[in-house]
């Protein structure tokens, strides 16, 4: 009897007991929302850059040429001098060409005097031809004298045409005679720098052979070769940032696109021109830079924080809150433009997605949002 008794009692204790939890559990209610950050979907602007290595090509730079043939006499330059324009480089051997001047001289002369001498011997002969004109009507008038003379009179004139040519011929000899004395002075043909130097007091020079190599490091264009598919945000007038190898950001403009393309790497030259002053950097040819190439036209796009996406059986998703409950959305994904990526679809303009502390959220757990991430 006493072991019964004690056994109703056990029960009535278990039942007390589970009565007292069920009362808490309905007192105690449903879990607290989870505290998350969030961002908005809306639209950003996408200017996608890649870096580019680029190079500094001088626009004024070659060889400089002798024009003449002789012997060198004088070198006034040497590697690394800076020249200005038309300032004398080398100096050729030119006293032969000072004595071909003084001849060319003398025939000119010579021919001016035979020029002289022809125009009066027309004169003499076109007078006397007009006194036989004036003895036309006369018993004095003499024809076949007067055919003779007018074959003189036109003998007379191609003489002096004759002379005049020869003047004309003496003095185109008397100019190149002059041009081969200036040539005898080689000089620079801009500004720049000196980078090689080919020959020495002594050498003999032939037309066309390089004796010099100068550059314009004033006068600096930057090249890059681009892919072919990279080309389309690179108009005429676009604004490139590039990078000096000193760090340096500076600004470029793009000039042109040359239509020529290397089919082994299918790119394209571009060239840029400088908005800055080349000089207050030192720089010089060849010198690589990198540029910030756009991949395409400036635009508007949907786009959602990158912290917002979770990868989940090889697609992407977000957490979407709706109504206070973090719900489960699949997403497409565009281009990534900084710490966003565009949307194609899945997300609209003003949705409020999870970004911090998402990684822990079950399907439509209830949330709170603790303020828009930046």
């Amino acid at each position: 009897m006493k072991k019964l008794y004690q056994l109703g009692a056990l029960t009535l204790c278990s039942l007390i007991a589970l009565h007292s939890v069920s009362h808490a559990e309905e007192k105690k209610g449903p879990p607290p929302a989870t505290a998350v950050g969030v961002d908005s979907v809306e639209k950003r602007t996408i200017n996608q850059t890649i870096p580019v290595s680029g190079r500094l090509i001088a626009k004024q730079a070659g060889e400089i040429a002798a024009r003449i043939n002789a012997p060198v006499d004088k070198v006034l330059v040497d590697v690394g001098d800076k020249v200005f324009a038309g300032q004398a480089l080398v100096h050729l051997v030119s006293d032969r060409l000072k004595h071909q001047k003084e001849l060319a001289l003398a025939e000119q002369e010579r021919a001016q005097a035979a020029l002289q001498t022809a125009k009066a011997q027309y004169n003499i002969v076109s007078q006397e031809l007009k006194r036989l004109q004036r003895l036309r009507k006369s018993a004095a008038f003499n024809q076949a004298r007067y055919d003779d003379k007018r074959l003189e009179q036109i003998k007379a004139k191609s003489a002096v045409s004759e002379a005049e040519a020869a003047v004309r011929k003496a003095k185109a000899d008397m100019s190149l005679r002059e041009l081969d004395l200036t040539y005898s002075k080689i000089v620079a043909p801009y500004p720049g720098t000196i980078t090689l130097r080919q020959v020495d007091q002594g050498d003999y020079v032939s037309v066309g052979q390089s004796v010099l190599q100068i550059i314009n490091a004033r006068d600096l264009e930057i090249e890059a070769d681009v892919a072919t598919n990279r080309l389309s945000g690179l108009k005429a007038g676009t604004i490139v940032s590039a990078t000096l190898s000193n760090q340096t950001s500076v600004q470029t403009k793009v000039r042109a696109v040359v239509p020529e393309e290397n089919p082994l790497t299918r790119t394209r030259a571009v060239r840029f021109t400088p908005s800055f002053d080349p000089t207050k950097f030192k720089l010089a040819g060849n010198q690589t830079l990198t540029l910030d190439i756009p991949l395409g036209e400036v635009r508007k796009v949907l786009s959602v924080s990158k912290d917002a996406i979770l990868n989940k059986k090889g697609g992407q998703i977000v957490f979407a809150i709706k109504g206070g409950k973090a719900t489960i959305t699949p997403v497409k994904l565009g281009d990534a433009m900084g710490s966003y990526f565009e949307v194609i679809s899945g997300l609209s303009e003003g949705d409020v997605v999870v970004v911090r502390g998402n990684e822990r959220l079950r399907p439509n757990q209830r949330v709170k949002a603790m303020g828009q991430a930046k």
